[in-house]
Formats: C-alpha cells, sequence, structure tokens
C-alpha cells in the first residue's frame, strides 16, 4: 500500500440491531472491488458477519475491520454490532475511529442502538453523519425519520445533504443538495431550505466567508467543501444522507461524502494519554496505537487488533508494551476484511491492523516504538448488569472453567468473572442472557468443559440495631483433659466497622488467651446468626469470664466466644442488609408509564428523569435482589428497544416482609442439612 496518510479515512459504521449496517458495508466493499462477489447477511455470505454464531442468528455479534479504496482514498471501517447486549464491541471501534456513520431504518426511525451510538461518538467529541438507510421499503419516510432526529438532536444541527427522489418502491435516486441542479419541482423547496441551512454553517466557519456570504458574495466550490468540512469537524453539522443498500440508492454519494468530509488520521494533532497529557502525532513522529480487540481462534491462538495513531509500525520487528511495560516482538502485520487476512509490511496513521501471538498484550494497551513511553487513555467499559453462577457439569474442572473465563474476559471487558468473597459462588457477570450465553460457547470451545449456570446468591448482610450482652460457658468432660471456658461479650452498633476491645480486669480471663476469644468473634462475623451472611458495623467487646489452669485451652475460648457472640446478637435487634444498586434505564417514551410502575413493583426509588438523545432516561434506586433478571424484563416490556446500566451504591435495612421470608428460607436450609 503505497497510499498518503491524507488519503486515510478511518471509521466506525453503528446504529440499531436490523437497520441495514451490515449490508452496507457489504456493498461498499463490493462497489470499491475490494470483494468479487455481494455479501449478504440473509444468505450467510457477509464478508463481515462471518462467524458462525452470526450467520445462525442472522445478526452482528462482534464488530468487524473492514477496508476498501475509494477513489485513490483507503477506507479502514468497523462494522459494529447493534444489539445492546453487545455494546463493548462497539464501543471499542468508536474509541479508535475518527468518525461516526450512524444508520438509522427508514421505517422505525430513532431507536436505542442509534441513539446509544450517537452518543458514544458525541462523547468523544467525534464527527458524526447519519444515513436513513432502507428508503425502498414500504412504510418508510425520509420527513418522518428527519423530523425525529432533528426533535432529538437540534434541527440546525442534522441537516440533509442528499434527499431522496420517490417514495418507497418508487425511490429512484438522491439529490445532493449543495451541487445537484436538476432537481424536481416536488421537492425544490426542501432542497432550497437544506441548501440554506448548509451555507450559513459553511459561512461561519470563517469570518471572511461569512462577510462575503453576507453581502451577497458566491463562495467556490473548495470553499464550500472547506467550510462544510470544518463544521462537521467542530461539530456543527451532522450531515444526514438518505438511501437504499438494497437498491444500491445514495450509496455512491455516500462514500464520496466519506471521502470528502471525513477527517484524515493527523486532523486531531494530538492525543490524550494518561495523567491528562497529551503528545502530538504525525507520520514521522514516534509509532504510537492502541489495541482495541482481541479475537480468541482455537487454531491460531490470539488475534490482536491495533489503531495506529502516529508514526510507522513494520512487520517482523521488535516493539513495546507501554501498558505492560513489555517488549513484544511483530510477527506478518495483517489488514483484514472479516476473515480474510491480507500481509503489509508497513501501517501507518489511520491504519487498523491485526498481529498474531503477541504474549503478553490485551484490550486497552498501548504499543510504541523509538523511545517513545507514554500510554494512551484505556478504553472505559460499562459493568456488567447480569449475573449468573456458575458451576462445572462434571467434578473436577472448576480450575479449568476459571481458567477459561478468565481468558475470555481478556478478549472481552464486559465480561467479568470472579469467586465472589462472601457467597463463594463463581460469578459469571455480563450484558445479558444472550451476551452470557455466547461466552459459555465459547468457553466450550475454548476450554471444552461444559456448566451449569444458577442465579446467584444475593450477599445480604447482618448488622445490629442496639447493644446486647451474650454469655456461655463451654465444658465438656471426655477422659483425661476436659474443655472449659467461659466468656461474657458486649456487643453495640460501630457504623465505622468492626471492633474489638479486651476489657477484661481482674485475669478472669487470662491475657493470653483473648486472641481464641477474638477469632471465634471473627468466624461468627463470617456466617452470622440470622441468615448465615457476613455481620458488619459491630462493636464486640469481652469484660468477664472464667478459665480453668489445665481444662481451658484456645479452642475452648474460641467455642465459647461464638456462641457468647451469637447470644448477644441475637439481644441486640439484629437485620438484614441487601445491596442496592444504583440504575440508569433509556427508554422510548412510550414505554415510560411500564418502566416506572415495574420500577415501584421493584421496590425502587425513582430518583429523577430526563432526556438524552432522543430517549428518556430515568435514575432510579433498586435492590439487587429485585434486578437478577432485569436485562431480560426490560428487554420484553421495551420490544428491545431499552437498555440500562446499573453499580453498587449500598447497603440497606431488607424490609421486615421480606427479611422474615430470607430468614425462613435459611432456616428450612439449615434444617435439611
Amino acid at each position: 500500500m503505497s497510499e498518503s496518510v491524507e488519503k486515510i479515512r478511518t471509521f466506525a459504521i453503528a446504529g440499531h440491531t436490523g437497520c441495514g449496517k451490515t449490508s452496507l458495508c457489504d456493498l461498499m466493499l463490493f462497489k470499491a472491488k475490494a470483494v468479487e462477489r455481494l455479501g449478504s447477511v440473509d444468505s450467510k455470505t457477509s464478508i463481515s458477519d462471518y462467524t458462525p454464531d452470526e450467520q445462525e442468528k442472522i445478526s452482528s455479534i462482534y464488530s468487524a475491520a473492514l477496508n476498501c479504496s475509494w477513489n485513490d482514498y483507503k477506507f479502514f471501517f468497523m462494522d459494529t454490532p447493534g444489539y445492546g447486549e453487545f455494546i463493548g464491541e462497539t464501543i471499542s471501534s468508536i474509541a479508535v475511529s475518527d468518525s461516526v456513520l450512524v444508520v438509522l431504518d427508514g421505517i422505525k426511525g430513532l431507536e436505542i442502538g442509534s441513539s446509544k451510538a450517537w452518543k458514544l461518538a458525541k462523547d468523544r467529541s467525534l464527527p458524526r453523519f447519519i444515513l436513513i438507510n432502507r428508503l425502498d421499503k414500504e412504510m418508510s419516510d425520509f420527513k418522518n425519520v428527519l423530523s425525529e432526529i432533528q426533535e432529538a438532536y437540534g434541527a440546525n444541527l442534522c441537516v440533509p445533504i442528499t434527499i431522496p427522489v420517490g417514495k418507497e418502491a418508487g425511490l429512484s435516486r438522491v439529490i445532493n443538495v449543495l451541487k445537484d441542479k436538476d432537481v424536481p419541482a416536488e421537492i425544490a423547496g426542501e432542497v432550497n431550505s437544506c441548501r440554506e441551512k448548509l451555507m450559513d454553517a459553511i459561512a461561519e466557519s470563517d469570518e471572511e466567508l461569512m462577510v462575503r456570504y453576507l453581502e451577497g458574495g458566491q463562495l467556490t466550490e473548495e470553499e464550500i467543501s472547506k467550510g462544510l468540512h470544518k463544521a462537521i469537524s467542530e461539530g456543527k453539522i451532522v450531515p444526514v444522507f438518505a438511501g437504499s443498500v438494497a437498491k444500491d440508492i445514495g450509496i455512491t454519494e455516500l462514500m464520496d461524502a466519506i471521502v470528502n468530509l471525513c477527517p484524515e488520521p493527523l486532523a486531531r494533532k494530538q492525543i490524550s494519554l494518561v495523567e491528562g497529557k497529551t503528545v502530538e502525532i504525525s507520520e514521522n513522529g514516534p509509532g504510537i496505537a492502541l489495541v482495541f480487540k482481541t479475537i480468541l481462534d482455537p487454531f491460531i491462538g490470539q488475534l490482536n487488533f491495533f489503531r495506529v495513531y502516529s508514526g510507522k509500525f513494520s512487520s517482523e520487528t521488535e516493539i513495546f508494551n507501554a501498558t505492560t511495560e513489555e517488549k513484544e516482538k511483530f510477527g506478518p502485520l495483517l489488514v483484514m476484511n472479516g476473515k480474510n487476512q491480507t500481509n503489509i509490511k508497513d501501517a501507518l496513521p489511520g491504519y487498523i491492523v491485526a498481529v498474531a501471538k503477541l504474549k503478553k498484550t490485551h484490550i486497552s494497551d498501548t504499543l510504541v516504538s523509538g523511545a517513545f513511553r507514554g500510554r494512551i487513555e484505556p478504553i472505559s467499559f460499562p459493568n456488567p448488569v447480569m449475573s449468573y453462577a456458575v458451576t462445572a457439569a462434571k467434578s473436577g474442572e472448576e480450575e479449568k472453567i476459571s481458567a477459561g473465563l478468565s481468558k475470555i474476559s481478556e478478549s472481552d471487558p464486559t465480561i467479568k468473572s470472579a469467586r465472589h468473597p462472601e457467597t463463594k459462588e463463581l460469578l459469571l457477570n455480563g450484558m445479558g442472557d444472550q451476551h452470557i450465553n455466547q461466552t459459555i460457547k465459547k468457553l466450550r470451545n475454548l476450554s471444552k468443559v461444559e456448566v451449569v449456570l444458577n442465579p446467584p446468591k444475593i450477599p445480604y448482610r447482618e448488622t445490629i440495631t442496639s447493644s446486647g450482652e451474650g454469655h456461655y460457658k463451654h465444658k465438656k468432660q471426655t477422659g483425661g483433659h476436659g474443655q472449659f471456658a467461659e466468656v461474657y461479650l458486649k456487643v453495640s452498633a460501630s457504623p465505622t466497622g468492626f471492633q474489638f476491645n479486651n476489657d477484661v480486669v481482674g485475669g478472669s480471663i487470662p491475657r493470653n488467651f483473648i486472641p481464641a476469644v477474638e477469632k471465634g468473634v471473627n468466624e461468627c462475623l463470617i456466617k452470622g446468626p440470622l441468615a448465615g451472611c457476613h455481620v458488619e458495623n459491630v462493636a464486640v467487646s469481652v469484660y468477664d469470664g472464667k478459665h480453668h489452669d489445665v481444662d481451658s485451652s484456645e479452642m475452648a475460648f474460641k467455642i465459647a466466644s461464638r456462641r457468647a457472640f451469637r447470644d448477644a446478637m441475637t439481644k441486640a435487634h439484629p437485620i438484614l442488609l441487601e445491596p442496592i444498586q444504583k440504575v440508569r434505564i433509556h427508554v422510548p417514551d412510550e414505554h415510560m408509564g411500564d418502566i416506572t410502575g415495574d420500577l415501584n413493583h421493584k421496590r425502587g426509588r425513582i430518583l429523577g428523569m430526563g432526556v438524552e438523545d432522543g430517549m428518556q432516561v430515568v435514575n432510579a434506586e433498586v435492590p439487587l435482589a429485585e434486578m437478577s433478571k432485569y436485562a431480560n424484563e426490560l428487554r420484553s416490556i421495551t420490544q428491545g428497544a431499552g437498555s440500562f446500566e446499573m453499580e453498587f451504591a449500598r447497603y440497606e435495612m431488607v424490609p421486615g416482609n421480606v427479611s422474615k421470608t430470607i430468614i425462613e428460607s435459611y432456616k428450612s436450609a439449615e434444617d435439611e442439612e
């Protein structure tokens, strides 16, 4: 490849599932002659959706790196999944792009996947473009969808560059509002209005252009292009394109616009590093790249994808991982079209490249060449929203499961697995049922193990609301030395956490047995008397007791202190605490009533509501026990149009009726054992 950096365009294609993103990518590759045949999602021949899982689902699950040449320009672009549970793939792809093309369905309009993509691009201050697709379909309506996005984002921000001629099956072509002169009379007014808005934005991009424009002067085509490019880069204009991938209408105009209007890789001039630092980037500067995607292949092993920001990376050379501070050796550098690989010698700024068998490199790692040692800000991923307890279907395979899940989480940061310190369960956390099911498939292929999934135990906790005293005498004679210890304890609430005090006077318990008393209490903190949960925020004082010169021992005092602590706890009005989650829900307006009603049913507290990027946003606090299946429930309530995020907020007292059920269930299980 010999193209200059100025002729490289690096972008992501994103939107809601079913809007035609992948079909658009296949068509772009075909039109650019990067492939000989036009791929099809439905026929399972798509270049982008090439995995068996995606072909079975007939929908994108993973992001796919693609590339082609168009009018002597080189495109590197990512096709991203639109289904909310696979948002991690979209986040990482947008994180390394210079601009984002958001695809909308001409029938359904603005959907949650489109809104998410818009927000991700906006949060990173990336230029955005919109394609309203499927305008050849029955009930599609360009004007309705345009009105919807203009209402959500701004009428003067989202302005059409191309407008359709004809509607539904009668769609015949698109008109470029800045260039085309042959405008049908029925859309002439619309074209003139859009041209005026664009020209206003173009003129505002430069003071000299503004003066000349206001004085009635004509702007040259070069000035118009330059001004529009600047307005888009500064986020003052989001161009809207009309089209139909199925009929290949408007796609040539879109690809030409990517050439003319998308920024080139060095336009940003600098990139952000950790600790608030920045570094200048250039074609001849230090080699700097960010790893944003990892594929685990049973045959070739690990395949890392990275985006080059500065300098040049060459195949068969040694580079430095600035994140792990380890040297790595590059083998062949690969540019990808789905699963199809092409070897290249050098990768320039803007390139999206894959390399196999790096030993200690993972997502968000910074790769550098030369003496530079800075680290790019790591990609931020959302917290998982659904958990399952994982056990082996066959005994003895627990280690393989744990190791396999750890490996998978390195390639998918939205998957997390760890053994819960309180419930002792191995938890698999993900973004929803489908996401977790895909992870189990990966685990089966990678580690050759079968697992069983169960709802996880809720990590309730126990504490006290008043003070109490407890006493226990442990006395046992078994022949020879016996066992003897007597302990008196006081317990009280301690907002600052666990405290243990030795208030024994007169030597009723010798000092050498006090640590055994404390150990016995600590063992009870792990499994409280109410429901076998961790005990917290308790102060314990040992103030009296008795011992025997021969029969007293550490074990005897541990046993006595455990029983005395349980006695004291029952007299100090113990309560159960439950984890409360901070929840943020995005839904279309028509589902707000159902959502708020459901939250009330879940003992949730609604903290506030608002509007964000065309979607209603509900902020609430809900007990974790009520959220275990919420990903599925929200999908059912909103027909897949809603999404949510949640994170731990704090522990709160469990209501009496709920607490009674939990305690009775625990006691019943104890009796059965």
